[in-house]
This record gives structure tokens, sequence and C-alpha cells, in this order.
């Protein structure tokens, strides 16, 4: 009787473990054969590779398909390389994709009812009440902040090259992305950029850091959804910080905006106009009018929106602008037609740092996206199917449920897209040139309805962060330097380098000395 016991729950959890492992076999999409239970995330799993890279040697191998199968698990999941169809998930049909499919629930996990992972009505509400934060006024009102964070980048960096320092530049953007997120977001005076042991950096630092205990509850989510809410992970130190944080400042601030337009000021305001409401992404009556919702702009939320702006903006900010030094590092020639270009801008404007000066500094932004395109902060986006949806041309029919990944890293070196996609050429980014490519070819950003809110802060923080660092010094490879920077294997959405980037920064003399 044992025995037939054995027999019969080992049956029963064999076709649990690949119940949906025929999903891509019936539709004829091509994919690697999946493992029972595992599917084909074993490599993610254990800490192998991250998706990103994943997701590269898929696009790569299947380079006539327009469409790759994979499964998270047993969760059929999509990676989708035709660039129309691209479009059409995270445009053209953004009501079949509106989610991103992170699955966090923010009932349990407070800090991820924020808008990057927040979905449906939440998601849709917060985004219109929050992209005020972002107009180009806005940008210009805070600029005077951003340039009081450039000049102390520029002690540092000085401080460095008087030595001939060397020094690893993804720690030393970090500190100055965190110093920025502070004045400009939080009203906050870190002094990250002088000490970088400063309890503001540190929290970065956590905020990227998985516990052990997190690290296992993980993996055991990817395979098993179902207990998701039964097994949540810890409150860490990160959420722990930012609540205090936030607490902080709302009670310095008596509960009521106070005039510095920042980003607590934005949300003091939301709260203080009473619920957010708006027209239903997800309810519909039966005429098929969108029905009306609501939502609280509770300190709780608050917090959340405190915690994804600080992430966000620190980890992407400081990837970009330090693989941009490492690339214009190997390439002096270009470094230094960059650095005369912000000579010749600053001296127009009395070598002051202004928002008019970054918007003339054409070569350094098309340097700065050049960049972004061979190592995107972002490596892969996220959907998630909400309803069924056949695929144009294709005739594949996908249920809700299944996942959709972009693979960002991939188009963007494919050299069907960007010749030579190795080679570092700011050129590619002339308007001329961008009109010529389909606009899917490049998205650091995202695109659609939910691209990144944030980008044209995060551009502008980024120009000025190198301009003011490039016009007082060059940055060299250092003797440990290494061509082709290595990503951790944990980098599942945005890329952290693993061993840093160190460069050597030498000062220099510009026309106005």
């Amino acid at each position: 009787m044992f025995l037939v016991l054995i027999i019969i729950v080992s049956t029963a959890l064999y076709f649990y473990s690949v119940r949906n492992h025929d999903y891509w076999k019936k539709r004829n999409v091509k994919h690697e054969a999946p493992l029972p239970l595992i599917g084909n995330h074993i490599d993610n799993l254990f800490g192998i590779k991250g998706m990103i890279e994943t997701s590269v040697e898929l696009y790569n191998k299947y380079r006539e398909e327009k469409i790759i199968g994979y499964y998270r698990g047993t969760t059929p999941e999509l990676i989708v390389k035709d660039l129309e169809l691209i479009k059409k998930i995270m445009a053209t049909d953004f009501p079949y994709f509106y989610n991103r499919g992170l699955s966090r629930n923010p009932d349990i996990e407070p800090t991820f009812g924020n808008l990057f992972h927040a979905e449906g009505d939440r998601w849709r509400l917060l985004r219109q009440r929050l992209t005020p934060a972002f107009t180009t006024a806005k940008l210009k009102a805070m600029f005077p902040l951003v340039v009081r964070c450039a000049e102390s980048l520029q002690d540092v960096v000085m401080e460095l090259a008087s030595h001939r320092g060397t020094y690893d530049a993804r720690e030393l953007m970090a500190r100055f992305t965190t110093e920025f997120i502070g004045a400009c977001g939080f009203g906050i005076e870190m002094n990250s950029i002088n000490n970088e042991h400063s309890s503001f950096r540190e929290l970065g630092r956590i905020m990227f850091t998985r516990s052990l205990r997190n690290r296992l509850l993980l993996p055991i989510w990817e395979l098993f959804p179902e207990v998701r809410n039964i097994l949540r992970v810890d409150p860490d130190a990160a959420e722990k910080g930012i609540t205090a944080i936030v607490k902080q400042i709302r009670h310095q601030r008596k509960y009521q905006p106070i005039g510095r337009h920042d980003f607590i000021d934005l949300l003091l305001e939301l709260e203080k106009k009473g619920k957010i409401v708006g027209e239903s992404i997800e309810k519909f009556d039966k005429d098929g009018a969108p029905e009306t919702v609501e939502m609280e702009m509770d300190p709780k939320c608050q917090m959340a929106q405190v915690f994804i702006f600080f992430a966000a903006g620190f980890e992407t900010s400081s990837s970009a602008t330090s693989y941009t030094l490492h690339v214009l590092a190997y390439n002096p020639e270009i470094q230094r037609r960059v650095q005369d270009e912000i000579d010749s801008v600053m001296k127009k404007y009395d070598n002051k740092l202004c928002y008019d000066a970054i918007a003339e500094m054409s070569l350094l932004d098309m340097a700065f996206q050049e960049a972004m395109r061979m190592f995107p902060s972002v490596g892969v986006l996220n959907r998630i199917c909400t309803r069924q949806y056949t695929i144009p041309d294709l005739g594949i029919t996908i249920d809700p449920g299944v996942k959709i990944l972009i693979p960002v890293q991939a188009i963007q070196m494919d050299e069907k897209y960007f010749d030579n996609p190795k080679e570092f050429r700011p050129e590619r980014f002339t308007p001329e040139e961008k009109r010529k490519r389909h606009a899917y070819t490049y998205l650091p950003f995202g695109a659609g309805p939910r691209a990144c809110i944030g980008e044209r802060l995060g551009h502008m923080q980024s120009l000025a962060g190198l301009a003011a660092l490039l016009h007082r010094v060059t940055v060299e490879p250092a003797a440990s330097s290494r061509r082709e920077i290595r990503v951790h294997p944990l980098s599942n959405t945005s890329q952290q380098v693993a061993g840093g980037i160190p460069l050597t920064f030498t000062p220099r003399r510009t026309s106005h000395e």
C-alpha cells in the first residue's frame, strides 16, 4: 500500500512539474527542451547566468526566429525579437500587455507598490499623477541643485587627478547620483560625494544586495508562484531605511508641501488633494466604458514611490555614466573631441554649467546614447499578457499569464541594426542616423505608455555630471581595467558590474585657464 502511495504521489508531482511544458510545442514555437519543474531556468535559479545573458544567447542562437519560447519554471515565456511585434506589445496593442508581470504584491511587500512594479489601475493612477514631476519647467527649476552636485563631483575628481589616482568610476558616479537624488528628490544634503561611506550611499548598496533568505526565496517563487503570498520576503534594511527617511521628512515639513518643488513636495501635494481618481484600465461597464477607480496617496504609498525614485535613479544613472567614462577612456580621440565641445560651450556660458549649456553639448549627448546602446542599464524589459492575444502575421495565439521578455541588450548589439556593434561610434546618434533606424532598435528607457517616467531627468543629470568631470580631468584605462566589463550573474533586469570600472584620472588644462 505504501509503495502504491509513493507511486501515486510521484506521478502527481511529475505531471505538476511538466504541466505547461508542451505550451510552445503546440504552437510550433522554437525553444530549448525544458527540464521538469525547472523548465529552461536552471542557470538563472542557481546564479550561473542572469536573464540578460540568457536572453542574448538565445537571441543569437535562433537568428532567423521572430519569437523564442522559454519556460520560467512551469510558466511559459516568450522572448520577442521582431521589432514590429515589440512595438505592438509596448505601444500599439498596449491594452493586452499593460502589466510588467513581476509578481509583486504591494499588500505584502509595501515597497513594491511603486510606479515601476505597480500593475493595472494602480499603475495608471500613479502614472497620471506623478508625470507632472518631470516637466521641462520642473527640470529647469531643479538644475541649480544639479549644478551644486556636479561642482562637488569636480572637487573630488580633481583631488583624485592630482595624484593620477585610480578609482572605481562606478562607485564615483554612484556617489554623485546618490547626492543628486537626495538634493532633487528629498531636499537632503547627503554628503555622499565626499564620503563614500555615508549612510545614504550605504542605503544604495543595500538596495541591490539580497539577503541569504531572500536569495533562497526568490527561486522558490519562480518554481512555485502559488506560495508567493505565504512565503514573503522579509522587510530589509533598505525598506526600513526609506520608511524612516519619509517619516522624518514628512514630520519636518509638517505634512505639507513647502514650495521646494522636489519629489517629496509633489507627493505631499497629492496627499493634500485627497483620493486619486481616474478611468480604469481593467474594469468596464456593460457598454464597454471604463469604470471610475480611485486610490489614496497615503504614507505607505509615498514610501513606495520614494523607494523606486531612489533605487531606479541611483542604479541606472550611475551605470550609464560610468560606462560612458569607460568607453571614452578606451577611445581617447573621441574623448578629446567631447572635451573640446564641453570647453567651447562652457566658455560661451562664462564657464558655468547651466541647463542651456548642457542642451548644447550634442557630441557629449551622442556619446552618452552610444554608451547606453552598447551597455543599457536595463538589459531586458518585461511584460505579461493580460488577455488572449493573436500575434499578427504568425497566427499564434497566447493566453493570459504568458510572460513577455524584450531582449534590449541583444537588440542593441545586433549587427543587423548597428554595423560593427562593438565599435564605439557616437555618430550613430546624429538626428539623420536616428531617423534611418527603426525606433525600437534602441530601448534603454523602454517605450510606450510604460516608458521610464524619469528619462529626461536622468538624462539631464547624467550629462551634467559627465560634463563637469570631463571639463576638468581626462580618464584613462587603469592597470586593472578590462575592456570587456563583466556583468554580475545575478543581473536579471539591471546590469550590475562585477569588479567595478577602475579608471585613472588625470588633470587637464582648459582654454580659459
